[in-house]
């Protein structure tokens, strides 16, 4: 049989798997578009693998996998992503996005990446991408989440120690709701100059980042972020590639090519159509964790009208205290300054 009969099916579901498990980590990149995550990305990797640039063509508008390998061994795959949780984009979009980015993950995501910039405000659709992701993933995908601070050769490069400026900037310029994520996450955060053409730093803030992703393992028994999500995802293509290989060691004559064909055509609607299952069922739950953000969003913002009217009360029922407080006064003093008459 003529080998590339299978080229196309095996590229459909093809899955990084080079290495070792234990050698291997897999860093998912969110955020913002616009934040950095790109040259974030190129960064990790040492090289240029994502195209990362101002104008609108370098966006990245579909789940993208580079991938690339130390001396030492270790693989790393990083894969960057469109803002899976802007509120312009449909949820049969994010679905299939969502389903993309774990199926790029045969070993499970070491790390999720939360990319912010220092050039830009921190938006309420950042803090909308971190809620959504704990609502969505549950709260042990915070066991995982790393922010990543991007524009760090914004801060003084002067500055003795620029881990010490940096700590200084977010001691200023740190929102509160940016304050609540670190916390969040356990205040893991990294600092990037992906601009810089120095060698040291470059080492060293991968180096740094390297050994969060590790400390965020030994804190997670050396098991990777998965999920029930994950789980029929990586199961699905284990068993397209499985009855890929048995169609392949077939016994068939070198004239039953279109019968191999049609096998595999079969095989693949049949696993595409599992795949669409979890896509909608991955839409279902994210209709659920948008409604339940609106509805939370309307219960804070119900409260915090409630209580500026009870402040605003309480200010008046004061005034009105303090004005008849005013007018007893007045009103003694007017007392006491009136002629009174004495009995001898």
């Amino acid at each position: 049989m003529g080998g590339n009969i299978f080229d196309d099916y095996d590229s459909e579901f093809d899955l990084p798997s080079n290495g070792a498990a234990d050698d291997h980590r897999t860093f998912v990149l969110v955020g913002r578009i616009g934040n950095g995550k790109s040259a974030t990305a190129n960064s990790i990797l040492g090289r240029k693998a994502f195209i990362s640039r101002s104008s609108s063509s370098g966006i990245t508008k579909t789940a993208e996998l580079q991938q690339t390998q130390f001396p030492d061994g270790q693989i790393i795959t990083v894969i960057d992503t469109p803002g899976l949780f802007d509120c312009s984009l449909d949820h049969e979009y994010i679905g299939s996005e969502i389903v993309k980015c774990f199926r790029m993950a045969p070993t499970g995501v070491h790390a999720i990446l939360m990319v912010f910039s220092l050039r830009t405000r921190f938006s309420k659709e950042e803090e909308s991408a971190i809620l959504s992701l704990k609502e969505f993933f549950g709260e042990k995908i915070l066991d995982y989440l790393i922010v990543v601070f991007t524009g760090g050769d914004d801060l003084d490069e002067d500055e003795e120690d620029n881990d010490v400026n940096f700590e200084n900037y977010l001691g200023r310029e740190c929102p509160e709701s940016l304050q609540e994520i670190l916390r969040l996450c356990k205040n893991r955060k990294v600092l990037f100059d992906n601009k810089t053409k120095d060698q040291d730093k470059q080492t060293l803030q991968k180096k740094n980042l390297f050994a969060m992703v590790e400390e965020v393992l030994n804190s997670n028994g050396g098991q990777p972020y998965t999920d029930e999500i994950f789980q029929e995802i990586k199961r699905t293509a284990k068993e397209y590639r499985d009855e890929m290989e048995r169609i392949k060691l077939l016994d068939l004559e070198e004239e039953s090519k279109s019968e191999l064909t049609q096998l595999m055509e079969e095989s693949r609607k049949t696993y595409e159509e599992q795949f669409k299952a979890i896509t909608e069922m991955i839409q279902v739950k994210l209709n659920e964790t948008t409604l339940m953000l609106q509805q939370e969003l309307a219960k804070e913002m119900f409260e915090r009208l409630k209580a500026e009217e009870d402040a605003k009360e309480s200010k008046n029922k004061f005034i009105n205290e303090m004005d008849g407080l005013k007018n007893e006064l007045n009103h003694a003093k007017n007392e006491l300054g009136k002629p009174r008459c004495t009995i001898m």
